[in-house]
């Protein structure tokens, strides 16, 4: 497949020039790295200077085109993205092994330049070093403590559904995007984890910042700010990284003027969310020098909780209205279960444990989905001797979550939604190491826990609702094809929701 470039890319005198300027230290970096000569580095296929193999890559869906090189090259292998040299690690065993038997040697993240740019080393997700371990820590354990750890947060959640039933009711059986109405809901659970208060979904500021926080990350998997990680020195000519820092600018003010407003109502023994824990935290430690308690990690981990929390469980609660739309019989049989376990009752998260197949359902949309399919690079943090390969320190790692979730070896039919994958043949749930949506090791997903909501909501939804197709659609013609950024979402579609009787 070729590569996507942005309009008028090969017209530009200006990159012509830069790119002539930089050739020579490209091809310096790729083919003399400092490798001891007894070492075996991965194999690849052969790169160009500069470009490296982006001519024979999809931007698009870098994925499967990582996938297909595995294939030839094997479960370890080096891509050049342009001058820099990546280690791909491909299906389950090998992911597996790297994250979980060599944590500490792949658990260093690669800040790209366009996560500098917005995080500048602050906050969980793009950080590493003390101040990582120290953010993540402290945001694990609010996440059990405002979390779903906590009998309340089921409350927060329940509450927020039956604000979203009623945006669903309003539709009346007619054809509706799902993405706003379900992407506000999951914000809201979010900003009462995080701020202690859910939002109006008519608030202008909250609908801002719902908007942005997808807006960027769908921008931030696109091929131009890929092509911007790549090449830094384009980053002047490029619309989406203008309009990128643009936005978390905006959302920044607007964090800050949420945390003010939680300052000045703050109380040390009603702690109302993720945010009232900081600030507390960051008063006891206010004669401390060089605390990691300061004013740019807490907007920074605020920021990061709610805008991937939001991100990956609104697009797949998103992508599972849209499998159930397409898979009648699967939904029914949901319906089923519901109807046996709970009846009209509220769903609650103990019913899960006698819902196997309702679990297996959300697994395998989970699978399916393949939210993050690239993974969130990593970078080694010490030179490793890794299945017979030396790989430096400091190398960019992908551990390729697609290859682990359609991995041939661990999985029925990869390719097909198949609820069985999680089910034993007496129809009862089984955990699956394969499994590993939120990736795993020191870097595992921070909302694997905030993720159980999905449970709540899918089943309270498929309680009063049944999906299907817009009047004139077949089943078979719904669309799977998947839009990527940094995640993968959902194309553009409608469904209806039907009340159930």
């Amino acid at each position: 497949a070729k590569m996507f470039l942005p309009e008028g890319f090969l017209q530009l005198s200006t990159v012509t020039l830069l790119l002539a300027a930089v050739i020579v230290i490209s091809v310096v970096y790729i083919f003399m790295g400092s490798t001891p000569e007894s070492a075996k580095t991965p194999p690849g296929p052969p790169a160009l200077p500069l470009l490296g193999n982006l001519l024979s890559l999809d931007l698009k869906r870098l994925d499967l085109s990582l996938v297909e090189l595995s294939k030839t090259y094997g479960s370890v292998f080096t891509v050049h993205l342009g001058p820099m040299r990546v280690v791909v690690l491909a299906g389950y065993k090998t992911v597996k092994e790297a994250l979980v038997d060599y944590p500490e040697e792949f658990g260093s993240r690669l800040i790209t330049p366009i996560f500098h740019d917005i995080n500048q080393g602050h906050g969980i997700i793009f950080a590493n070093g003390n101040s990582w371990k120290e953010m993540r820590r402290f945001a694990l354990s609010n996440l059990r403590d405002f979390g779903m750890g906590r009998k309340g947060s089921e409350e927060k959640i329940i509450e927020e559904i039956q604000y979203l039933t009623e945006v669903f009711e309003a539709h009346g059986g007619k054809p509706f995007d799902t993405t706003e109405p379900v992407n506000c809901a999951v914000s809201n659970i979010i900003s009462s984890i995080v701020y202690g208060d859910r939002f109006d979904y008519a608030d202008p500021v909250f609908q801002a910042m719902v908007k942005r926080a997808n807006h960027m990350i769908k921008l931030s998997g696109s091929p131009a700010i890929q092509l911007y990680n790549i090449f830094p020195f384009l980053g002047f000519l490029l619309k989406a990284r203008k309009k990128i820092l643009m936005e978390v600018a905006e959302n920044i003010a607007d964090m800050k003027n949420i945390v003010k407003q939680l300052q000045q109502t703050l109380q040390e023994h009603d702690k109302r969310g993720f945010v009232d824990a900081f600030l507390i935290k960051q008063q006891e430690l206010s004669g401390q020098r060089d605390s990691h308690f300061h004013d740019d990690n807490l907007i920074h981990a605020s920021g990061n909780m709610f805008g991937a929390g939001t991100e990956t469980t609104g697009t797949t609660l998103r992508w599972g209205l849209l499998l159930m739309a397409k898979y009648p019989h699967i939904q029914k049989k949901v319906q089923e279960e519901i109807e046996k376990v709970v009846g009209t009752k509220q769903p609650r998260a103990e019913h899960r444990r006698s819902m196997p197949y309702t679990d297996a359902v959300i697994h395998e949309i989970q699978r399916l989905a393949n939210v993050v399919p690239l993974n969130l690079p990593h970078m080694t943090a010490a030179d490793v001797h890794f299945q017979g390969y030396f790989i430096k320190k400091g190398t960019p790692v992908f551990p390729l979550l697609t290859s682990v979730l359609q991995d041939e070896t661990q999985w029925e039919t990869p390719h097909q939604f198949n609820p069985a994958h999680f089910l034993d043949p007496e129809g009862q749930f089984v955990k699956k190491d394969a499994f590993m949506a939120f990736s795993a090791g020191r870097r595992a997903c921070l909302g694997e826990s905030l993720a159980r909501m999905l449970f709540l909501i899918f089943t309270s939804l498929l309680q009063k609702f049944t999906f299907s197709p817009p009047p004139g659609v077949q089943e078979s013609e719904l669309d799977l094809t998947p839009v990527l950024g940094l995640t993968m979402n959902p194309s553009l579609h409608q469904l209806c929701a039907l009340r159930r009787a």
